[in-house]
């Protein structure tokens, strides 16, 4: 009896690890692939093994073995997943609410920001600005589903500057001791001088950040900043930069005006978020020093919930200036824009974050739409270097890439408009060589 429970056993246990791994391929067919640069390329099938593209060809042979699952494109457009730039997973509510809420009810909340970003075709985000990073953990741990992320940790700013969030409720930081609700979830950060400076970049580095964000400027969601000021001095700027420098990384910086611009530029940041408000001049320093652009649209829209009239009335201020910022960015033939969204305070608004592919196609083709939401995206992040949590080619289908990518109803380089139905039109989203969603009939 021993004997035959144990062969039973045994049986049982081959049995269940031949179901476990009965797929081990995925063969993509019939599919028109745009490969995260320029091209849009018919003819070819994608092989994938466990977590990346392993090969790109003309009819490529099943295994005999069985052990290949063949998913027949029936001609839909392929991408790689796509990415966005300005994500906040960690702030997706109401300011009020935030403020009266502990550190779970965020937490929860945050799976459902990284389900959602998911859901639209999202499968990469840089988040620039919040506590994610356990939330990265549980997502790379398989806990939570969502997009890799490429975490910032909290922003830092100067007090009085953009992570200052307290109200005149507060007192002065002469006399008490006394942080926001943001700052004590470590949202935000508030650090002074060359010696906060380096402390606050070093703790975010300590907790596994990609890249650092600053703030040199003001902005809509701040009480006290207007977004003309220019914040940090060349010194408090440099000691954000040689930090992360010495981790092997870069800094990204906040900021709407131009002086705030030159100032972080000539101070070794590398990366602009907004940029709203700059002039030409300084769009051809951008371009002449290489550095980046993380422009949104879709956040100015619409009033983030919470926001006082004078938080509306900046905030309106930053949406007036997007049309004469891209407008310069194609005069002087600056490129290095990616894709982002920057929503906050909302599910429902994230809901609608592909709103923003149609938004710039007034300054835009959909290919290079499409291309900042993929390629150019890509290359911004290679900037973590060492610090790059995912150092395999990402944002492209080729061959040894990270296997992210859609399958779309329609031809999203004609009409961008079908990626606002993710529902319908995203038939099929893979991230890391797991399929999430596959309606693909």
């Amino acid at each position: 009896m021993k004997t035959l429970l144990t062969t039973i056993m045994a049986l049982a246990l081959c049995f269940h690890t031949l179901a476990q791994n009965d797929v081990n391929q995925i063969l993509i067919t019939n599919a028109k692939i745009f490969d995260g640069t320029d091209k849009l390329v018919e003819g070819k099938d994608v092989l994938i093994q466990e977590n990346k593209i392993v090969k790109i060809g003309e009819n490529i042979p099943v295994t005999k073995d069985g052990r290949t699952q063949v998913i027949d494109a029936g001609g839909r457009t392929m991408t790689p997943g796509f990415m966005d730039m300005h994500a906040h997973t960690m702030l997706q509510m109401p300011f009020g609410l935030g403020a009266n809420s502990d550190e779970y009810y965020w937490a929860y909340v945050s799976t459902q920001a990284a389900n959602m970003y998911l859901s639209q075709g999202y499968t990469t985000v840089r988040d620039v600005g919040g506590n994610c990073f356990s939330l990265k953990k549980a997502i790379d741990q398989g806990i939570v589903d969502g997009p890799r992320i490429y975490a910032s940790g909290p922003m830092l700013s100067q007090t009085s500057g953009h992570s200052d969030h307290r109200t005149d409720a507060y007192a002065s930081q002469l006399v008490a001791d006394e942080p926001s609700i943001f700052m004590k979830f470590n949202q935000v950060q508030v650090a002074d001088g060359r010696a906060e400076v380096l402390i606050a970049v070093r703790e975010n580095l300590r907790r596994g950040a990609s890249q650092i964000k600053i703030c040199v400027g003001g902005g809509t969601g701040s009480y006290a900043d207007p977004l003309d000021v220019t914040q940090y001095t060349p010194d408090e700027i440099q000691a954000a930069v040689e930090a992360a420098e010495d981790w092997g990384t870069y800094v990204t910086a906040h900021v709407y005006n131009s002086a705030g611009i030159v100032r972080a530029i000539e101070n070794g940041v590398k990366c602009i978020e907004h940029g709203n408000l700059m002039d030409e001049a300084t769009m051809k320093l951008m371009k002449e020093t290489n550095t980046w652009l993380s422009p949104q649209v879709i956040v100015y829209t619409y009033h983030p919930n919470g926001y006082t009239d004078d938080q509306k009335a900046k905030h309106d201020q930053a949406y007036d200036g997007i049309d004469n910022m891209f407008q310069a960015a194609k005069k002087v033939g600056f490129d290095n824009i990616v894709f982002g969204s920057d929503i906050i305070t909302s599910l429902d608004e994230l809901s609608t974050i592909n709103k923003e592919f149609e938004l710039r196609t007034e300054w835009f083709t959909p290919t290079e739409i499409l291309n900042q939401a993929t390629g150019k995206s890509a290359e911004l992040l290679q900037l973590s270097g060492e610090r790059n949590p995912y150092p395999v080619k990402i944002g492209v289908i080729a061959e040894g890439a990270y296997a992210d990518l859609l399958l779309i109803d329609g031809n999203p380089l004609e009409d961008l408009t079908i990626l606002q139905d993710a529902e319908a039109n995203l038939a099929l989203i893979m991230k890391d060589g797991k399929v999430f969603k596959n309606i693909v009939r």
